[in-house]
């Protein structure tokens, strides 16, 4: 059944979702906006605005497809400017995202999940990742710690819910503390052996092409952001084992996008039943990208600022 391509509400939750992950069974439809025109570009996919019902009333959440509804944008000309800059637009409370990720740990098997609290960036340079580096307006936001704590901690109490559905004996794990740590790479091709076993030096414990510069730009636009790292293989540190293909990776992919749709569904009816306070009270964010900005007010660029104004109109 069509529905309507504009919504007038506000949004409670932003989710990007990522390889293997393109839609929420929990969700009743209710539009889908075509995409969105940003000051930076056009957005990867439609938006697609749904709801649940909860104790407090109606939940919205807006989805994204990261990677374009038919998986078109590589990891390096994915739009992410523009996905971020449309769910704060559409006044997210927070911005939950999915990605795909080889493991670096032994004990972080495929087909486990992992909620990472700290980046290793070896991205190349060639992504735009800051709504603050056009010429006449200069920011920096702390990143100290680029995800949302609170977040993760309400997410890791449904750890329960994730399965094995081909060995049940062989529970699938969601991994968490403050030193987990994500490693971006550019791709879009895979590590070689030696640059898998110098991540594994590094501290690394999973490895994806996605969170640069994604969560950069979260927190420019003061959004509380979590991702969940969903394991499909062991990289390529393994002498014992091939490298990693493709087809390795899709094979996983089935299981985790159940338990994907199992978790994100939990976290959802939970937030519409009572909102947390960390979307409440924007988990300290609020009001930081007024610190941030270091331009003398005569210098700053009226078109830069024209652009800011998409994100925070009332600044």
């Amino acid at each position: 059944m069509a529905v309507p391509n504009t919504f007038d509400g506000e949004i409670d939750l932003g989710i990007i979702g990522g390889t293997g992950l393109y839609h929420l069974e929990c969700l009743e439809k209710l539009a889908e906006l075509p995409p969105m025109e940003t000051p930076w570009g056009t957005t990867s996919s439609p938006i697609v605005i749904s709801k649940v019902a909860g104790d407090s009333g109606h939940f919205h959440v807006a989805f994204i497809a990261r990677h374009g509804r038919h998986h078109q944008y590589p990891p390096s000309k994915v739009p992410f400017r523009a996905n971020m800059a449309s769910l704060k637009h559409l006044k997210c409370k927070a911005v939950l995202s999915f990605s795909a990720v080889g493991s670096l740990q032994e004990k972080i098997k495929p087909r486990d999940f992992v909620l990472p609290q700290q980046i290793i960036d070896r991205t190349k340079g060639i992504r735009n990742s800051s709504f603050l580096n056009d010429e006449g307006l200069v920011g920096h936001v702390g990143f100290g710690d680029p995800f949302s704590y609170s977040f993760a901690q309400y997410i890791y109490q449904f750890k329960h819910l994730l399965a094995n559905n081909d060995a049940p004996d062989e529970p699938c794990n969601l991994h968490f503390d403050k030193e987990t740590t994500v490693v971006c790479m550019e791709g879009p091709q895979f590590s070689t052996r030696a640059e898998s076993k110098m991540y594994r030096m590094f501290g690394g414990d999973v490895i994806n092409m996605s969170v640069i510069p994604e969560a950069k730009l979260a927190r420019e636009c003061e959004l509380p952001y979590q991702m969940i790292c969903m394991s499909t293989d062991y990289d390529a540190w393994r002498d014992e084992e091939e490298p990693v293909t493709v087809e390795t990776v899709i094979g996983n992919l089935s299981n985790n996008g159940h338990n994907a749709n199992l978790l994100a569904s939990k976290v959802i009816e939970e937030m519409a039943n009572e909102l947390p306070e960390f979307m409440k009270t924007g988990d300290g964010l609020r009001g930081s990208i007024k610190m941030s900005i270091s331009t003398k007010p005569h210098a700053m660029s009226k078109e830069t600022l024209a652009k800011l104004n998409f994100l925070f109109p009332d600044f």
